[in-house]
């Protein structure tokens, strides 16, 4: 049966969402809010087939925004009624140890979500606000959380458990979770479809590659490890986060510079990463741009950066027994031919080469007909999975 299903990313002061008719998976609109809660007016932002369409509308809050949404859809004619709305997916930054798939959200699981702000106090609260907005306006449409964490709670315990007192993990959950979970799960998925092979016969490495970084072991489907921890600050050197570091950093310079606990944790996830290295962006594309032209500081920060993902695809290979499928997604993984050939040079050994010319073209197949490793560019779409996630437990 046809069912209109929508899938919604609320984020601090954005909310993004995307209508789907499944399980055709065709995209009936996508949209997103910005600016909301920072003025009396939000920068609305939608398309529908090839219009786009970019306005203001009053409203600081998320609750006023999804009031909006929903009259727009009526209003543009996308449903005859809000009845058609068959269920809600609601991104969900982390699920603990609680969550280990999607689940229908009741009262408890809402409650659990919000008790896990304190594991992501800038991200859960705000899904939770979210939810019961929708739950105010539909309340018999059912409302399905998508976890950013699930998809790694496959990991043995070898991959996530931190070499710290035990009583840590035990006492206060500290263990690594691993983010983008989402991504990870769709692009390997959609790589075995374009391979036409069985995502479960698979050893995958997935690059997930913006602003936000993270790479992930797929084996027989499932994630067998992953570089973000018990936050998503843990990795790979990012936008504007460091990555891994020598944690004793942390309290050098507490003592040396007098800082507080809070202060240097706005350096590690908010000045650090390519920003940090620069001095003056964490937009790769100002970067590649100032590298051209001489920018030292410019060309360390991108073979850092190249550098750490090469390191993490050569220790995943060596965790999953061999590498058949290479994928590079989001931003950065998508669109940088550069950043992608930097990392791909000297995996040779892994059996990873990439043909320059179908690299230049960020064609959907990168590798050379002499890799052994298949080397792909795949197109994210967390909202896709959370649509697939919320209407395979709606029909269960």
């Amino acid at each position: 049966m046809n069912k209109k299903i929508m899938a919604i990313n609320s984020g601090s002061s954005s909310l993004k969402f995307q209508l789907f008719q499944m399980p055709e998976e065709e995209l009936l609109v996508k949209g997103l809010f910005e600016r909301i809660g920072l003025e009396e007016e939000m920068i609305f932002s939608y398309s529908i087939n090839d219009m786009k369409v970019k306005t203001v509308v009053k409203g600081k809050t998320h609750e006023a925004a999804i009031d909006f949404l929903l009259q727009f859809l009526l209003e543009k004619k996308i449903m005859g009624s809000l009845q058609e709305l068959s269920g809600v997916g609601h991104r969900v930054a982390h699920g603990g140890e609680k969550f280990k798939h999607s689940s229908l959200i009741d009262m408890t699981a809402l409650q659990q979500i919000k008790d896990l702000a304190k594991l992501a106090p800038l991200h859960n609260p705000v899904n939770a606000i979210g939810i019961e907005a929708f739950q105010k306006d539909l309340p018999d449409c059912p409302q399905i959380a998508v976890f950013d964490t699930s998809f790694h709670q496959t990991m043995a315990p070898k991959n996530y458990v931190y070499p710290l007192p035990y009583r840590f993990y035990e006492e206060d959950s500290i263990r690594r979770y691993g983010f983008h979970g989402t991504s990870h799960q769709f692009v390997a998925t959609e790589a075995a479809k374009e391979l036409g092979k069985p995502l479960e016969s698979l050893k995958i490495i997935s690059c997930h590659l913006g602003n936000g970084a993270s790479i992930c072991g797929v084996k027989e489907g499932k994630s067998v490890i992953t570089s973000m921890g018990f936050t998503p600050l843990a990795g790979l050197m990012m936008g504007t986060r460091c990555g891994d570091i020598d944690p004793s950093i942390i309290p050098f310079l507490q003592y040396e510079k007098n800082l507080s606990a809070s202060e240097v944790e706005v350096i590690l996830n908010n000045e650090s990463g390519f920003k940090g290295v620069t001095g003056f962006s964490s937009d790769t594309r100002d970067i590649m741009s100032q590298a051209e032209i001489g920018n030292e500081k410019a060309q360390l920060a991108l073979d850092m950066f190249t550098s750490r993902v090469k390191q993490t695809i050569g220790a995943y290979a060596a965790e999953l027994g061999g590498v058949d499928v290479l994928i590079f997604t989001a931003g950065i993984g998508e669109n940088s031919a550069e950043i992608r050939e930097m990392i791909c040079e000297n995996l040779a050994f892994l059996g990873i080469q990439i043909d320059q010319e179908e690299n230049q073209k960020n064609n959907k197949k990168i590798s050379s007909s002499e890799s052994a490793v298949q080397v792909l560019v795949v197109e994210t779409n967390e909202e896709l999975m959370i649509a697939r996630d919320t209407f395979n437990l709606i029909t269960i």
